[in-house]
């Protein structure tokens, strides 16, 4: 069989691959490479240092510091946002709980309706986006939107949302977001390269994402300067890594309230898996991951308990990260 290596190499030849990819089993590297270029105007090549976007990526840890908050008793599952909403957001029923949101299944209505856009850089943010920096900018993006089903009686992917899960966790510790993320999941994982990056102040390390595979236009004027609940936090395939170890110890939720997380709440044929709460889940298997998808930006991080195998594929185009997940995913058991 061809190496893992020697396929990489030639999957990324062949698509131009523009990224990281980094594969762990029982806690050992086995791959860890990065291809094409972090800044195409300048010639900046990709390293296994830099930093990528990962789009919603960033849901898992919203879902995750939002538990935290429920196990510190701060919120629980039960709590509805309507209590921490005040006069804001009317058309959020009022028995719409943090459960409801962190598994889709709260039936508002979302500000970024995915299945509407036959391509994801042909959406436009509804107001400029340099005025999306906090979360509290995202009220009039969130604001009236009538309720799709009523809460807990079906499933829609909903970035709104994670936006939602971001307010009610600021409203009630009175922490910005991006500070809770840092502190209550990255700082215990040792994600140190890990937060929200404004996209026109980003560092030396961070790649600029990219619409297509070749061409200079960049991703700055398709999403939020500033990412909240629903994506946009920047993070390296080391940190990604170290999430997973971290996760698996125990050292961000507890195991039990980890598993409560990545018990199937619903079935989500149309995307051939199932959903817990805040994680993708496989359809029969037990391999379970984050996802990202938007413009400039494609990645996925798995693990798959039964084999022992984590993998990471961060991509700085749009569609880059897919056909090396293929890849893995046939290698690994799919």
């Amino acid at each position: 069989m061809q190496s893992l290596q020697d396929a990489v190499d030639e999957a990324a030849e062949r698509t131009g691959f523009s990224g990281v990819v980094r594969v762990d089993r029982a806690r050992r590297t086995e791959l860890c490479t990065a291809y094409g270029l972090a800044d195409r105007a300048h010639e900046i090549p990709n390293t296994v240092e830099t930093l990528f976007g990962t789009a919603s990526g960033a849901k898992t840890l919203t879902a995750l510091a939002v538990m935290r908050l429920v196990e510190r008793g701060t919120l629980s599952l039960g709590t509805t946002a309507r209590s921490l909403l005040g006069e804001d957001l009317p058309l959020v029923a009022d028995d719409v709980t943090v459960e409801h949101l962190l598994a889709h299944r709260s039936g508002i209505g979302d500000y970024f309706d995915e299945d509407a856009a036959a391509d994801i850089r042909d959406y436009v943010m509804p107001v400029p986006v340099h005025r999306l920096a906090t979360t509290e900018d995202y009220l009039p993006v969130l604001d009236g939107h009538p309720t799709v089903f009523p809460a807990g009686e079906g499933f829609a992917y909903n970035n709104a949302g994670y936006v939602l899960l971001a307010l009610i966790a600021e409203r009630a510790t009175g922490v910005a977001f991006p500070d809770l993320v840092r502190t209550l999941v990255c700082e215990p994982a040792g994600m140190s390269d890990t937060a929200f990056l404004r996209s026109d102040e980003l560092p030396g390390r961070a790649a600029r994402g990219y619409l297509s595979s070749t061409g200079l236009r960049t991703n700055v004027l398709h999403l939020p300067v500033r990412g909240s609940g629903d994506g946009g936090i920047y993070s390296t395939a080391a940190d990604l890594s170290a999430f997973w170890d971290a996760l698996l110890a125990g050292r961000i939720v507890s195991p039990e309230r980890l598993a409560e997380m990545v018990r199937p709440r619903t079935d989500w044929p149309e995307e051939s898996r199932r959903y817990g709460l805040g994680f993708h889940l496989h359809a029969t298997g037990d391999a379970v991951w984050l996802e990202g998808y938007d413009a400039g930006v494609s990645f996925r991080s798995l693990h798959r308990p039964s084999t022992s195998v984590t993998y990471t594929v961060i991509s700085n185009w749009s569609d880059g990260a897919w056909p090396i997940v293929r890849l893995l995913d046939e290698r690994f058991g799919g």
